[in-house]
């Protein structure tokens, strides 16, 4: 497989979007395909409906997003997916886990990040960072985050959870500390 990742730099943004799944590749390659079938096209089916600069410029313009999409690639070449356990990372997340219990918000959420640029597929970390900004009350970010996991692989074994804490989310409550009853958010008990 690892001989196959170079192939990816024939096509604009395929590396990006086959190896990272990047929207941005995405648009490059879907605008590199219409700008070259614009060029087939007008080159040998449509050859009348055009003038011969257009045509010329339809080929440059090709040319150029090819070039430099490749040069791009080659010089910045997605790393592959670390898809195993292996020590550095898992260390990474025990840190990034025992910073959470210890409710050190920064520090955990510094190193579940540095831990999903190593190993972006990590539902678990991806998990626990949704968590951390629902708890410290980023729910704008903890929703994304946690909409992204479950449209993801990585969030298959942690479903439940992920309903769970966008349920959290959705209702929030707060914990008495008079008798560890649940009660109404603030917002809801003004209304």
């Amino acid at each position: 497989m690892r001989m196959l990742r170079p192939l990816t730099l024939v096509w604009p943004g395929l590396p990006w979007l086959w190896l990272r799944g990047s929207a941005a590749g995405l648009v490059l390659a879907l605008a590199f395909a219409v700008v070259l079938d614009m060029a087939i096209l007008s080159t040998w089916i449509w050859s009348e409906f055009l003038e011969l600069p257009i045509v010329i410029g339809l080929w440059v313009a090709a040319a150029v997003i090819w070039m430099a999409a490749t040069v791009s690639a080659a010089l910045a070449f997605p790393a592959p997916l670390q898809t195993g356990h292996d020590a550095a990372a898992d260390a990474l997340f025990t840190a990034a886990r025992d910073a959470y219990l210890a409710r050190d918000w920064l520090a955990a959420e510094t190193k579940l990040r540095s831990l999903l640029v190593v190993r972006p597929t990590d539902g678990e970390a991806q998990l626990l960072l949704g968590t951390l900004l629902r708890r410290v009350g980023r729910l704008p970010e903890a929703r994304t985050a946690l909409e992204k996991l479950a449209r993801s692989d990585a969030g298959a074994p942690w479903r439940s959870a992920i309903t769970r804490e966008l349920g959290q989310i959705d209702s929030p409550t707060i914990l008495s500390i008079d008798d560890g009853v649940p009660t109404a958010a603030p917002a809801e008990r003004a209304a």
